[in-house]
């Protein structure tokens, strides 16, 4: 674990993301796991089969974050295309990857390897092996960049394989705090709270139930002294916000 901030992005391919006719499960658990490793997802891109799309993204987030996640395009159909865009991201070759080819030609048999099953095997030149214990077909890492199945159940068994190998920083904390009043009743004292405590991170999530409106505040820091003096000065503008407009 490091004391300083972990930072990760994340490329979600596929035309049927973008359609809507596959519903993403992977952004809201890449998200959590992340967090509750110690590391900050800071951007997601959702981008189409297009090679240029994924070439951009990925060049674009590998140089700003810790860490990027890619998720789909690996499979064996003339439209996986996320395996070449990762070679053209990194100006290297892509060719059939011996590792990776004994790992699908055991487990299919020789007589069921066919060549859309090998096109599974190629990965850019310099690429490891990130482990698939569900459907063998591995994932790769290229530098920072981890690049792994969009079908949820096998991108979190490849996260769970890779989750050793990061570096971590401290867990983010949070504190949720229940105010029974409009957001815009507290919202300048809110943004006073975040100025006094530049550690936290303060967000407002505004509610409404059977027309009566409520806000939830997420205060959030790496530091639990820092978080609780916060949180004690969120419910203070709460209840004085209460009292005010009584």
């Amino acid at each position: 674990m490091t004391n300083k901030i972990i930072t990760a992005g994340y490329v979600v391919i596929g035309d049927e993301i973008l359609s809507g006719r596959t519903k993403d499960k992977n952004i809201g658990f890449l998200a959590s796991y992340l967090t509750d490793i110690g590391i900050d997802l800071s951007e997601v891109r959702v981008v189409p089969d297009v090679e240029e799309k994924i070439v951009e993204a990925v060049n674009a987030l590998r140089a700003e974050y810790t860490y990027v996640f890619t998720s789909g395009g690996i499979g064996p159909t003339h439209d996986d295309i996320t395996a070449d865009a990762i070679a053209k991201a990194f100006g290297v070759s892509i060719d059939l990857d011996p590792r990776a080819y004994k790992l699908l030609e055991d487990h299919y048999g020789a007589e069921n390897f066919t060549p859309a099953r090998k096109r599974m095997a190629r990965l850019p030149d310099g690429a490891d092996l990130i482990e698939n214990k569900v459907s063998i077909a591995p994932g790769f890492r290229m530098e920072n960049v981890h690049v792994m199945a969009g079908v949820p159940a096998i991108m979190q068994s490849m996260v769970d394989a890779i989750a050793p190998t990061l570096e971590t920083s401290q867990k983010m904390l949070s504190v949720t705090i229940e105010a029974t009043l409009p957001e815009s009743r507290i919202a300048a004292d809110l943004g006073e709270i975040q100025k006094n405590f530049p550690e936290t991170s303060i967000g407002s999530y505004p509610q409404s139930k059977d027309g009566v409106f409520s806000t939830q505040v997420v205060v959030r820091s790496r530091s639990n002294d820092v978080l609780e003096q916060a949180s004690e000065a969120v419910r203070a503008a709460v209840e004085a916000a209460k009292t005010k407009f009584l």
